[in-house]
Protein backbone atom coordinates (compact mmCIF):
# COMPACT_ATOMS: atom_id res chain seq x y z
CA UNK A 1 0.00 0.00 0.00
CA UNK A 2 1.42 3.40 -1.25
CA UNK A 3 -0.17 6.68 0.08
CA UNK A 4 -0.79 8.84 -2.82
CA UNK A 5 -1.70 12.20 -1.19
CA UNK A 6 -2.70 13.68 1.88
CA UNK A 7 -5.02 16.74 2.58
CA UNK A 8 -5.10 18.94 4.63
CA UNK A 9 -8.98 18.95 5.81
CA UNK A 10 -10.39 22.78 5.75
CA UNK A 11 -13.71 24.02 7.09
CA UNK A 12 -16.35 26.51 5.36
CA UNK A 13 -19.78 27.36 5.09
CA UNK A 14 -19.34 28.06 1.19
CA UNK A 15 -17.78 26.44 -0.94
CA UNK A 16 -17.13 29.48 -3.54
CA UNK A 17 -15.86 31.66 -0.98
CA UNK A 18 -13.37 29.43 0.77
CA UNK A 19 -11.46 28.42 -3.05
CA UNK A 20 -9.79 32.14 -3.71
CA UNK A 21 -7.76 32.37 -1.32
CA UNK A 22 -6.69 28.58 -1.88
CA UNK A 23 -5.79 29.54 -5.20
CA UNK A 24 -3.84 32.34 -4.08
CA UNK A 25 -2.04 30.50 -1.90
CA UNK A 26 -1.21 27.59 -3.57
CA UNK A 27 -1.15 28.94 -7.19
CA UNK A 28 -3.00 26.07 -8.31
CA UNK A 29 -6.28 25.82 -10.02
CA UNK A 30 -9.29 23.46 -7.86
CA UNK A 31 -8.42 19.84 -9.52
CA UNK A 32 -11.92 18.13 -7.54
CA UNK A 33 -15.09 19.69 -7.35
CA UNK A 34 -18.49 17.23 -5.84
CA UNK A 35 -21.55 17.17 -3.65
CA UNK A 36 -21.20 14.71 -1.35
CA UNK A 37 -24.21 14.05 1.01
CA UNK A 38 -25.39 17.42 1.96
CA UNK A 39 -22.03 19.17 1.77
CA UNK A 40 -19.90 20.27 -1.05
CA UNK A 41 -15.89 19.15 -1.82
CA UNK A 42 -13.53 21.03 -3.58
CA UNK A 43 -9.51 20.35 -3.61
CA UNK A 44 -6.89 22.81 -4.15
CA UNK A 45 -3.30 21.98 -4.08
CA UNK A 46 -3.10 19.47 -0.73
CA UNK A 47 -6.05 21.29 1.02
CA UNK A 48 -9.46 19.97 0.47
CA UNK A 49 -12.34 22.15 1.91
CA UNK A 50 -15.67 20.73 3.29
CA UNK A 51 -18.73 23.89 2.88
CA UNK A 52 -22.15 23.08 4.01
CA UNK A 53 -24.42 24.00 7.05
CA UNK A 54 -22.53 23.44 9.92
CA UNK A 55 -24.74 20.13 11.11
CA UNK A 56 -23.86 18.34 7.87
CA UNK A 57 -20.30 19.45 8.06
CA UNK A 58 -20.29 18.26 11.32
CA UNK A 59 -20.64 14.72 10.22
CA UNK A 60 -17.23 14.73 9.22
CA UNK A 61 -15.36 16.51 11.63
CA UNK A 62 -14.00 13.49 13.28
CA UNK A 63 -11.56 12.75 10.77
CA UNK A 64 -8.18 15.53 10.75
CA UNK A 65 -7.66 14.42 6.88
CA UNK A 66 -7.60 12.84 4.15
CA UNK A 67 -5.74 10.51 2.83
CA UNK A 68 -5.24 9.21 -0.62
CA UNK A 69 -4.07 5.17 -1.34
CA UNK A 70 -3.82 3.12 -4.15
CA UNK A 71 -5.45 -0.11 -2.47
CA UNK A 72 -7.54 0.85 -0.10
CA UNK A 73 -7.89 -3.22 1.00
CA UNK A 74 -4.48 -3.26 1.93
CA UNK A 75 -4.67 0.27 4.12
CA UNK A 76 -7.54 -1.42 6.05
CA UNK A 77 -5.11 -4.29 7.07
CA UNK A 78 -2.27 -2.30 7.67
CA UNK A 79 -4.77 -0.10 10.27
CA UNK A 80 -6.13 -2.83 11.57
CA UNK A 81 -2.68 -4.83 12.32
CA UNK A 82 -1.15 -1.37 13.46
CA UNK A 83 -4.35 -1.64 16.48
CA UNK A 84 -6.76 1.02 14.46
CA UNK A 85 -10.27 0.81 14.84
CA UNK A 86 -12.43 1.09 11.70
CA UNK A 87 -15.23 3.57 12.70
CA UNK A 88 -16.78 3.56 9.05
CA UNK A 89 -16.67 0.42 6.52
CA UNK A 90 -15.55 0.68 3.57
CA UNK A 91 -18.05 2.48 1.80
CA UNK A 92 -18.28 3.27 -2.42
CA UNK A 93 -18.18 6.99 -3.16
CA UNK A 94 -18.24 9.49 -5.81
CA UNK A 95 -14.90 9.64 -6.19
CA UNK A 96 -13.89 5.31 -5.51
CA UNK A 97 -13.85 3.55 -2.18
CA UNK A 98 -13.13 5.41 1.59
CA UNK A 99 -12.97 4.03 4.94
CA UNK A 100 -12.49 6.11 8.33
CA UNK A 101 -10.32 4.22 10.82
CA UNK A 102 -9.35 5.98 14.36
CA UNK A 103 -5.73 5.19 14.81
CA UNK A 104 -4.21 3.33 17.99
CA UNK A 105 -3.46 6.97 19.53
CA UNK A 106 -6.80 8.45 18.81
CA UNK A 107 -6.20 10.08 15.86
CA UNK A 108 -8.93 9.77 12.98
CA UNK A 109 -8.58 10.06 8.95
CA UNK A 110 -10.11 9.25 6.08
CA UNK A 111 -8.82 6.46 3.73
CA UNK A 112 -9.70 6.99 0.20
CA UNK A 113 -8.78 4.90 -3.00
CA UNK A 114 -9.85 6.79 -5.89
CA UNK A 115 -11.05 5.26 -9.30
CA UNK A 116 -8.11 4.76 -11.59
CA UNK A 117 -9.50 7.84 -13.70
CA UNK A 118 -9.18 9.95 -10.95
CA UNK A 119 -5.70 9.29 -9.96
CA UNK A 120 -4.56 9.50 -13.59
CA UNK A 121 -5.91 12.58 -14.29
CA UNK A 122 -5.24 14.82 -11.25
CA UNK A 123 -2.00 12.39 -10.40
CA UNK A 124 -1.13 11.83 -13.27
Amino acid sequence: MTILKTYARLWADDLDGALPLLRDLTGQEPHLRLAFEGVELGAVGDFLVIAGPAGERAKYAHASATVLVDDLDAAEATLEAAGATITTAKTAGPTGRFLYARHAGGAEAEYVEWTPELVRRILG
